[in-house]
């Protein structure tokens, strides 16, 4: 396995924003605006998994600190677990309505709403428990990293070196080469697609299987960035035009229970700009290298493939995505 963790790719270790940002990088992971935050509310496994986590983890007198708490509806969840609740918010639209959200449901004595950015904040005490849900498939566009490192960094140099419990515990990143369609109506259009977190789609094809190609521990050193070149073998015959990004979280882990509490991102479907013919028993060389936080065009711009056919090496680079 050839996948390795590139320092060279962290553009500023102690910023969340980093330098040169396109402008579509800009908005996630610092402004979300309100009206998003309706289908993140009623995305119930996304809901349900950390409600599960938190009730599993947290405990009545425990300090917890939401990074990035939007609504405030995990926040909620640990306050009713009987916890005292700092939720961190850096969006002032957000602060205001998670205060009002935080009073219409009589949790304002528990839950305190404190306007400020999560990388540079430090609690009034140490926190037991901290949820951070800045999470996009692959760690791309938001800030989930580079926050939790920070807000480590932060709270060692001001309480110690023990840590909180880190809700998600764990990302497990993976990648596969697929066929996918892209005919919409008779109208071919090779774009990025966001899918259902599942992999029985009818519109693609497995080519490979899942190669995981980082496991990110939350509690333990964070990669800023990725540097992958892997050969992944063929399982069955088909025109591979694009690759599937897939990223499995594990919220928490019930060890007496025996089962990890776990939630998907949506799956990311990025085509490629010239598709070739793979049968079984081939190999695709696939490669890409992006940095946490990078915008989804820079990925797409990074990608590589290439297979030994009969004609020789046939390369294809990622399709090059305006703004």
């Amino acid at each position: 396995m050839r996948t390795r963790f590139d320092p060279s790719l962290a553009r500023d270790q102690d910023s969340p924003s980093g330098v040169n940002e396109r402008p579509s990088e800009q908005l996630l992971g610092q402004y979300i605006p309100l009206l998003y935050h309706h289908n993140m509310l009623q995305d119930a496994d996304r809901v349900k998994a950390f409600r599960d986590a938190i009730d599993l983890v947290v405990q009545p007198g425990m300090h917890c600190v939401e990074l990035g708490g939007g609504t405030g509806i995990l926040s909620s969840f640990a306050a009713r677990q009987g916890a005292r609740v700092t939720c961190v918010e850096r969006n002032p639209e957000l602060v205001s309505c998670g205060r009002r959200f935080v009073q219409l449901n009589n949790l304002d004595e528990q839950i305190h709403v404190v306007q400020a950015d999560a990388s540079s904040f430090v609690p009034d005490t140490p926190a037991d428990v901290v949820i951070c849900e800045m999470l996009h498939v692959g760690l791309l566009r938001e800030k989930q990293a580079q926050v939790i490192d920070a807000f480590k960094r932060n709270h060692m140099r001001a309480y110690g070196e023990r840590l909180p419990v880190f809700l998600p515990e764990a990302s497990i990143l993976m990648v596969q080469p697929v066929e996918q369609t892209f005919c919409f109506f008779g109208y071919e259009a090779p774009i990025p697609v966001f899918q259902a977190p599942q992999l029985d789609h009818p519109d693609t094809r497995e080519l490979t299987a899942l190669h995981p190609y980082a496991s990110i521990a939350y509690d333990e050193v964070i990669p800023r960035g990725f540097d992958v070149r892997e050969p992944l073998d063929v399982i069955r015959p088909g025109r591979v035009n694009a690759l599937r990004f897939v990223t499995q979280n594990v919220i928490a882990v019930d060890v007496p229970g025996q089962r990890a509490i776990t939630w998907p991102n949506q799956c990311l479907v990025l085509p490629i700009e010239s598709a070739f013919d793979v049968v079984a028993d081939q190999s695709v060389q696939t490669s890409f290298r992006y940095t946490c936080g990078d915008s989804v065009e820079r990925l797409a711009d990074a990608i590589r493939c290439e297979h030994a056919g009969s004609g020789g090496t046939v390369r294809t680079a990622g399709a090059h995505i305006a703004d």
